[in-house]
């Protein structure tokens, strides 16, 4: 891993981006990629904090692309495939977002199914763009802390 060292925050960067991003994100494991390639990441030395960065920003891009998706297809994102297969996703998504308003998109970032639309949802209802970039931000400083962090102390911890 250490010869390839400058590969890993792109890497990152682009799982956390896919993670984030409205329909991909149903269709790629990204956690469970992100959480194995942590550990290898720790038990290889390389250091944490450009690769927390990486995943930090792919996370915020795919959330803000995702946004802004929804804020300018509005409904209509609905009736493209896998959401048109899921409608169900788009209906829980608004009813979440009704109930928990900025919350919402700061939550949801945590909860698999709503991961993916939460961002459209926001961009949907016309949430103010401040407000969502600050849940946006918030969200993804923590979830990047919690994807990596866990591999990588206990790769460090494997390998002494």
């Amino acid at each position: 891993m250490k010869a390839h060292e400058a590969w890993a925050a792109p890497i990152v960067f682009l799982l956390a981006f896919g993670e984030s991003l409205a329909f991909f994100s149903l269709l790629l494991p990204a956690t469970a990629i992100l959480l194995a390639f942590s550990g290898l990441i720790g038990a290889s030395g390389l250091p944490f904090w450009p690769i927390w960065a990486a995943a930090a920003l792919g996370a915020i891009l795919g959330d803000w692309v995702s946004y802004w998706v929804g804020y300018r297809y509005k409904r209509e994102i609905g009736n493209v495939w896998p959401l048109s297969r899921n409608p169900g996703l788009l209906i829980r998504g608004e009813a979440f977002f009704r109930r928990w308003g900025t919350a919402s998109v700061f939550f949801g970032r945590f909860f698999g199914p709503l991961r993916c639309v939460m961002p459209l949802v926001a961009g949907i209802m016309a949430m103010p763009s401040l407000p969502f970039q600050v849940a946006n931000v918030l969200s993804a400083l923590v979830w990047a802390t919690g994807i990596l962090a866990p591999g990588i102390l206990g790769g460090r911890m494997l390998t002494g």
